[in-house]
């Protein structure tokens, strides 16, 4: 089965049915639900997620919906060496370096963003969620 890294701006357009991109999101999980490959966050992503949402909700309805992403994305694992290499990796953002190495020591071959310009020069694929839906549909 195919491993995808989803990026937090993707599980946020789902969450917070974000336009012009929650139909994208939308179509990307119910392919996760009918088990066409495995998506896959970091904890990193979980707690941003649970903060944004945190404010906008309310405490037990954050951890709800948390609760329920945990159902369909597997918790990658992180470590020291994640960190340092996010650190010494010269990404603009630090937290897109921990995102791309979290998926890249984990084995996960394709990154799903909608901020492709964030990675450049990357060992594995990086897709937008509509590159990602149109590709497995054209298959």
């Amino acid at each position: 089965m195919d491993k995808v890294y989803l990026d937090s701006d993707v599980i946020l357009d789902l969450l917070t049915r974000s336009e012009p991109f929650y139909r994208t999101a939308a179509l990307l999980f119910s392919m996760i639900e009918r088990g066409e490959f495995q998506a896959y966050a970091s904890p990193l992503i979980f707690a941003n997620l649970f903060y944004i949402l945190r404010k906008s909700t309310s405490r037990p309805k954050a951890v709800e919906t948390l609760k329920m992403l945990a159902q369909l994305v597997k918790v990658a694992a992180m470590n020291e060496k994640i960190i340092d290499l996010a650190l010494a990796s010269g990404f603009p953002d630090f937290e897109d370096a921990v995102q791309y190495y979290t998926a890249l020591e984990n084995r996960i071959g394709c990154l799903i963003t909608r901020n492709k310009k964030d990675y450049k020069g990357s060992q594995i694929t990086i897709c937008t969620p509509e590159e990602f839906v149109a590709a497995k549909n054209s298959l």
